[in-house]
């Protein structure tokens, strides 16, 4: 009976480890994401002539303009990192807000796709929702105690994933070879994809939905065991800034698509870093498909996961 007894506790552990329980942080600053300024930059982007992928380096080129010209509208100063491979060169595209001496919190997105699709969740919604916290922080110039780093990268799809050719990557090791007192990093990695379908949201592994919703109506804060207090930081004041359910997950890399994204650069150098996501192909069938068009994204709802991301990244 002892053993039932011991093995049930280790589980509620296991359990609470891993969906980090937290008490929500009021955010009552009146700051809100505009839903009709999200759709407008995903239009814009997936709008662009051609495709926004390796394999089609002008349409990349094209896509990387559009992204420095939208961010420099912000009003924030935009810096661009270059760097090369294969005779080519690509841009990440940097901005700043707060203190220039301060500990880094990056919050970042990749603006490539995969091949040839418009790929409006993966990642335009990103992309969008980047822009808008910029806008944002123009607008109401907020109190931060940490310098704000926003960024833009290509190469984060095939056949580039998981080399040291990301964009996320060349700007992670930048970071670490001038030693930059790093915070935490924020990825942004599909945000505007919601169901309320039973059944819509799947999982990596069997009985997760035991303890998770099985409904696609929620968004996702994922991080490692190592960001777990990070994670929770950022959880407690997305939940306290919108009315979206916020979930979360700290698991090792072992699970499939808890390193999925830009962020697992920066886990490379021990660094705090979550990815705040709507599960991409756990939930969206429009995963990597032509499909990935803007009419099947919610705006309203992908504002809120914006605000609190705008919520996290000022307040942390």
């Amino acid at each position: 009976m002892w053993v039932l007894a011991v093995a049930g506790v280790l589980l509620v552990v296991v359990v609470v480890v891993v969906t980090n329980p937290v008490k929500a942080t009021p955010f009552a600053s009146g700051v809100s994401a505009d839903p009709s300024r999200l759709r407008s930059d995903v239009e814009a982007l997936t709008g662009l002539p051609g495709f926004r992928c390796y394999e089609r380096p002008h349409d990349l080129d094209r896509a990387a303009e559009w992204a420095r010209s939208a961010l420099e509208e912000s009003g924030l100063p935009v810096e661009a990192q270059l760097f090369g491979f294969g005779g080519r060169q690509f841009r990440n595209f940097l901005a700043h807000y707060g203190p220039a001496d301060a500990p880094i919190l990056v919050v970042g997105a990749h603006y490539d796709v995969c091949g040839e699709q418009p790929g409006a969740d993966d990642n335009a919604s990103a992309v969008a929702g980047l822009l808008e916290l910029a806008r944002l922080l123009v607008r109401h110039r907020p109190e931060v105690t940490h310098r704000i780093e926003l960024a833009l990268w290509p190469l984060e799809e095939p056949p580039n994933f998981r080399t040291e050719y990301m964009g996320s990557a060349v700007h992670a090791d930048s970071l670490a070879k001038r030693k930059a007192d790093v915070s935490g990093m924020i990825c942004l990695e599909m945000l505007g994809y919601f169901s309320d379908e039973p059944g819509s949201q799947k999982y990596p592994a069997p009985g997760m939905g035991l303890f998770y919703p099985t409904r696609g109506n929620s968004i996702a804060v994922v991080g490692n065991g190592s960001s777990w207090w990070f994670t929770r930081r950022v959880k407690s004041r997305m939940a306290g800034a919108t009315e979206l359910p916020v979930k979360s997950i700290n698991a090792p890399t072992a699970l499939p698509g808890v390193d999925f994204s830009d962020h697992f650069n920066f886990w490379l150098h021990g660094w705090n870093a979550v990815m705040i996501t709507d599960t991409a192909f756990f939930r969206n069938p429009n995963y990597h498909e032509v499909t990935d068009t803007p009419e099947t994204l919610d705006y309203e709802r992908m504002a809120h996961v914006v605000t609190g991301v705008y919520a996290a990244m000022t307040g942390l």
